[in-house]
């Protein structure tokens, strides 16, 4: 009866004008630019480049969608505080390249703030590119209404042949709650004044798909490697990162335990609960979406193409040290005072990272789920 009603509902949305907005396979990412732009002119020094998924500005407010809260509106003068320290800690960076995971550009849930442009207004960032992700007239469900929610680089510099890259869609979902989903994607853009000779040079950012139980995450990370491998066999360089909402290989893969919430039990088809410390195989299930690592044969090792292919900010000596971790999620921060206990934030580059240059930022810890990660590519500046 469930699936039914959900067929008929799934057919009543596309028979009338569509709530969800859905995009190509590639399109033009959204040009952003300061109102006011900084004084800002490459002279050959080395970059740096940060990746931080800002959480789109709730820092760690208990939201319903991934936390133990059932909150979804936040009001609009928390949003602004908590924009502003977003902003001052990114100028306190003071990197050259930003990509940004889960920004809002007109939310309802966050008061409608275009995040990319506030960014770009109280930094010394100059240009922005935007790609939606999540992009509905209303959502119908929890409240959230309308939501445009998506991946932006910001740079210094002017960004040319900005790029939209649709990953693919779960497949694990009924047809109406896939309507309502992500969609997902990559954004790439050009920055022609760091150029190095006939090198162009390109950012790539990513958000990978974190509660799909299907092989949807092997997709997305293939794409994104089959993206820089284009790039790189083009002669060009990249600086790329995001949240991959993967674990480095080797690491611990069950956070189950860690992420449940008070009262939170794990029931078989049956209803019937079950110890949780009697799971013990990927096919054994259920666990908690989003705090597993191990849904698929091969999933533990899902990074290994980009660090034996291309230079790590934190590499693999160092992945796994606790000043390394970038995530705990709200629900570990409510119920034990975890404050970030996994690593899901990466730096890639087909060029060199500046020796000792890497740095997990972790003192940001209040500002989001997710930490801010920076590195400084080797250019031969000082």
């Amino acid at each position: 009866m469930k699936k039914l009603i959900s067929i008929l509902g799934l057919l009543l949305i596309l028979g009338c004008e569509p709530f969800v907005t859905e995009f190509p396979d590639t399109s033009i990412a959204v040009p952003y630019e300061a109102t006011s732009k900084s004084n800002a002119t490459y002279n050959g020094d080395n970059i740096k480049v940060v990746t931080w998924n800002i959480r789109f500005g709730i820092a760690r407010f208990p939201f319903f969608g991934d936390s133990c809260g059932d909150s979804v509106i936040l009001d609009d003068a928390t949003i602004e505080k908590n924009m502003a320290a977003i902003a001052d800690s990114l100028n306190a960076m003071d990197a050259d390249i930003v990509l940004l995971q889960e920004v809002d550009v007109s939310s309802k849930r966050t008061g409608y703030m275009d995040q990319v442009q506030y960014l770009l207004d109280n930094t010394n960032l100059n240009y922005g590119c935007y790609a939606s992700m999540w992009k509905a007239d209303f959502i119908p469900s929890d409240g959230i209404g309308r939501i445009d929610a998506g991946n932006a680089i910001l740079s210094k510099y002017e960004l040319t042949e900005t790029e939209r890259i649709q990953l693919r869609l779960r497949t694990d979902q009924d047809g109406l709650t896939k309507y309502f989903y992500l969609r997902r994607n990559i954004v790439k853009a050009k920055i022609p004044a760091l150029a190095q000779g006939e090198k162009d040079l390109f950012a790539v950012n990513i958000h990978a798909t974190a509660f799909a139980t299907d092989d949807t995450k092997q997709k997305h990370i293939d794409t994104y490697v089959e993206t820089l491998s284009d790039i790189d066999s083009s002669g060009a360089l990249f600086v790329t990162g995001g949240d991959l909402n993967s674990v480095p290989p080797g690491s611990e893969y069950d956070y189950c335990l860690q992420d449940m919430c008070p009262g939170e039990k794990y029931k078989d088809e049956n209803e019937n609960e079950i110890d949780y410390h009697s799971i013990d195989s990927l096919t054994d299930g259920p666990h908690k979406e989003g705090a597993y690592f191990n849904n698929f044969v091969g999933e533990r090792e899902i990074l290994v193409p980009l660090y034996d292919t291309y230079d790590a900010a934190i590499d693999t000596a160092s992945y796994n040290l606790p000043e390394n971790f970038t995530h705990g999620p709200s629900t570990s921060y409510e119920m034990n005072d975890i404050k970030y206990d996994r690593k899901l934030d990466y730096l890639f580059t087909n060029g060199i990272w500046e020796n000792t240059s890497s740095k997990t930022h972790q003192a940001a810890w209040e500002l989001s789920d997710h930490l801010p990660v920076s590195a400084v590519l080797n250019l031969g500046g000082e």
